[in-house]
């Protein structure tokens, strides 16, 4: 789904000269309305049965989407050729295009956080995550919500490979490192905690800046995914989440 934003931004750019963080509205639109259309085609179907089997659904779904990609655009490397400058304060020079993303993925992320938490459908969310059965004795849409939340999620998702096409080279197989990474930050942050993923991501970003000011950069994902392995060890809830009882 992140390799499907970037593109998504990258054609409504290319082909109709639309402002690539415009593009990106019509993007996430697209993305929430095939969020549903995923969930009822190859999760609703196996939503019941044991988590493997979505699981594998969904990375079905992952494979026609790289297969059809592939096909159609290869794996060469695309450029959203846009900028906005850039910005200098004393030895650090940052570009405007960076400076653009990272403010919509604080507004996004602002944005997300009002939605879950003071809006109905945020508490339906909540409620359906924390118990489905007791959700539905109290006249709550399980179905609907959960194809609200896939939606939200592939959203999301689209959202973020559009913003990453607007700062770094982009092709059909660039998802593949932020799912390994997005594990990472879940598990960090504790599962089922936007607050806790936030604060993963962060942590996750401070790896990724300042190792490379000590060592290699090959050293990153080394010490990410060690990192990965010592949050499961200690404390698997994540920094945020809850310990069962």
């Amino acid at each position: 789904m992140i390799a499907v934003g970037m593109f998504g931004v990258y054609e409504i750019f290319t082909f109709f000269g639309l402002n690539p963080f415009l593009a990106l509205i019509i993007v996430a639109a697209i993305g929430l309305a095939f969020g549903f259309l995923v969930y009822f085609v190859a999760v609703h179907r196996v939503i019941d049965a044991p988590p493997l089997s979505s699981l594998l659904s969904t990375f079905s779904v992952n494979m026609m989407i790289i297969g059809v990609g592939t096909a159609i655009l290869s794996t060469t490397s695309y450029n959203v050729e846009y900028s906005l400058g850039s910005v200098t304060t004393g030895p650090i020079t940052v570009t405007g295009t960076r400076l653009a993303a990272t403010a919509v993925a604080i507004l996004v992320t602002a944005l997300l956080y009002w939605f879950m938490y003071r809006t109905r459908y945020g508490k339906y969310i909540r409620a359906v995550a924390n118990n489905r059965q007791a959700a539905e004795l109290m006249g709550i849409p399980s179905t609907r919500i959960l194809a609200l939340t896939f939606g939200i999620g592939t959203m999301l998702a689209m959202t973020a490979g559009g913003l990453i096409s607007t700062i770094l080279p982009i092709n059909i197989l660039g998802g593949g490192i932020y799912e390994l990474k997005s594990f990472v930050i879940v598990v960090l942050g504790g599962l089922g905690n936007p607050l806790g993923a936030l604060v993963g991501g962060l942590i996750l970003g401070l790896i990724e800046g300042l190792v490379p000011v000590f060592m290699k950069t090959t050293w990153v994902p080394v010490l990410e995914f060690v990192l990965f392995v010592m949050i499961l060890l200690v404390m698997p809830q994540g920094l945020f989440g809850k310990k069962k009882s």
